[in-house]
């Protein structure tokens, strides 16, 4: 680790005011078509009120060295299926881990609060206490200042309920200390003043990252998040939370609340943090991905999620989601339901799923020979990973191969005309981070399967081993400040110094993956029991060399098919 001065708020406070100059710059509004966004995780994705077009705001990105914080505001169409990016002047500063609330008063409004500033070296945060709206209809920023808000904090949750925004909890982390929030604000969006509530009744225990929606019966639920305490000195001990509260408003007037708590029955998702919510048009609560973190002494591992929960809140009762999928197939799967004609027009796949629940470790092995792991759970509903499309298929083809997105957390959900976007996030592999860039979309009335918008390839992601040369700090504040640009140039120079992929074993024409993994096992054990080390478990050295013989079969095959052609 190179030696540097820490970071502290003043110079995090100094960093900020810098980069507010260089906003400061901007004098008129620009909107200018570009490519999908790079990778991030914690930012905002919203539904715009009363356009076909979701907004996506700030968000973080970590290349294994530096940190980069944004407050790029992007547009999605969802009719073009194109990106635009929108250059406003006065721009609320860099952060991630904020809140976006959207209204429709005057045209459509988009409200941020709180979130953190990260320092380029990841070590230390500013948490806001900033309010900011963003008009819609005339494309300005515009920073509100009233007193008596919360603290400046990230991780907490924002709703807009009646003509008032709620928030709730979060955490404010500092070099030495933390805490985590239990509080609740009211804003009002008539007269722009915070009220901070005391309900009665026991509520929810501290915490950041929760699920925060309002139900049909005008209630707010509260479920799950994450929160740490001390245990001893220098040890931590975190705690996902699975229990759930309502905020309920008591008769005779808005200022007055009770919490109750509640046991919703059916199927509830299983522990876990950093998952995504978004409610549908029917007022049905979603709940998509997250990871479960396993402490093992000193070691933290992560099993990421990429299934869909609902929450009737009606009945409070939590269902998984089941997909139908494609209702138009060459090769006919089991169903409970009959064809529907509708389906007829979607794209004949010819994949087939897993005929029972099956964790699957995909890897996919990068250019240097890193593992990218990717855990997924298949089940009987069809919830199965279609084959990647091949090289020759055209957009339209790609676009319904029913390619579900990868397990991950901290990613970004928006509902719009009943349907749900999932956008970016991150997952884990091993001390790699992989910050994804992609973007999926589920129709909640057919519930049949997602449809991938924008690909990424995993292998593409840059990642910089620590180093101890002086000369990364010379590029921290770039690094804190964005730099795509840069982030591609440098990703290009160390793929051409990188050498070539180890020699793997060939795949036989006609061979099965079991023939292909029995043969070779010895093979992937030995590649896998480097790159997890030696102290490593047994279980976790076969998992990885599985899916590595998997990933290498994968790739071949295709390979082998136009061959014979």
């Amino acid at each position: 680790m190179k030696e540097c001065k820490p970071w502290n708020e003043e110079d995090l406070e100094a960093l900020i005011a810098h980069f507010q100059t260089l906003d400061a710059k901007k004098t008129q509004v620009t909107e200018t078509p570009c490519p999908p966004p790079s990778p991030r995780l914690n930012a905002s994705l919203s539904a715009h009120p009363e356009k076909d077009e979701l907004i996506l705001f700030g968000g973080e990105y970590f290349n294994g060295q530096k940190t980069f914080m944004y407050n790029e505001l992007y547009i999605y169409s969802i009719r073009k299926g194109t990106w635009t990016k929108v250059d406003i002047p006065g721009p609320p500063p860099r952060r991630c881990a904020h809140q976006a609330v959207v209204v429709p008063q005057g045209g459509g409004q988009l409200w941020i609060f709180g979130g953190e500033f990260a320092s380029p070296d990841g070590e230390q945060f500013y948490h806001y206490k900033d309010l900011w709206v963003l008009h819609l209809a005339t494309k300005t920023w515009e920073q509100i200042r009233s007193t008596g808000g919360p603290s400046g904090r990230s991780g907490h949750r924002m709703v807009a309920w009646k003509r008032q925004l709620i928030l709730f909890g979060g955490f404010h982390e500092s070099t030495r200390d933390y805490i985590y929030y239990s509080d609740v604000y009211t804003f009002s969006l008539d007269t722009f003043l915070w009220s901070k509530l005391s309900p009665s009744g026991p509520g929810p225990t501290p915490r950041s990252g929760c699920l925060m929606a309002v139900t049909p019966q005008g209630s707010i639920a509260i479920y799950g998040g994450y929160s740490k305490q001390r245990v001893k000195k220098d040890v931590d001990k975190g705690t996902q939370h699975s229990d759930m509260f309502l905020l309920k408003p008591e008769d005779g007037g808005e200022d007055k609340w009770t919490w109750t708590r509640v046991n919703p029955s059916g199927v509830k998702p299983t522990v876990r943090s950093g998952f995504s919510v978004a409610v549908a048009p029917n007022h049905q609560i979603l709940v998509f991905g997250g990871v479960c973190d396993e402490e093992e002494e000193e070691h933290l591992e992560g099993s990421f999620f990429n299934d869909l929960y609902i929450y009737d809140a009606a009945k409070s009762r939590w269902f998984a989601a089941q997909l139908k999928g494609p209702k138009s197939e060459k090769k006919r799967r089991r169903r409970g339901k009959a064809d529907d004609p509708e389906g007829a027009t979607e794209e004949e796949t010819g994949g087939t799923s897993a005929p029972e629940p099956l964790e699957v470790i995909k890897e996919v092995v990068s250019e240097d020979g890193t593992v990218i792991t990717i855990k997924q759970v298949l089940t009987p509903s069809g919830l199965g990973v279609q084959p990647p499309p091949k090289a020759d298929d055209s957009a339209s083809e790609a676009s319904s191969t029913g390619q579900e997105p990868c397990p991950r957390s901290s990613a970004m959900l928006a509902v719009k005309h009943g349907l749900l976007y999932v956008y970016g996030g991150m997952f884990e592999a091993g001390d790699r981070q992989v910050t994804l860039s992609d973007l999926y979309c589920l129709d909640l009335h057919k519930m049949e399967e997602w449809k991938t918008l924008v690909e990424m390839d995993p292998k593409s992601q840059e990642w910089l081993e620590e180093s101890d040369s002086e000369e990364d700090s010379s590029s921290d504040e770039e690094g804190a400040e964005g730099g795509d640009e840069d982030q591609e140039e440098d990703s290009s120079e160390d793929s051409a110094e990188e050498g070539a992929d180890p020699q793997h074993p060939e795949v036989a024409h006609g061979e099965q993956y079991e023939e292909y993994l029995s043969r070779t096992e010895q093979h992937w054990l030995k590649l896998a029991r480097n790159h997890v080390g030696p102290d490593a478990k047994e279980k976790k050295v076969l998992r990885v060399a599985q899916a590595m013989a998997k990933a290498c079969f994968d790739d071949a095959v295709p390979d082998i098919a136009q061959a014979k052609h």
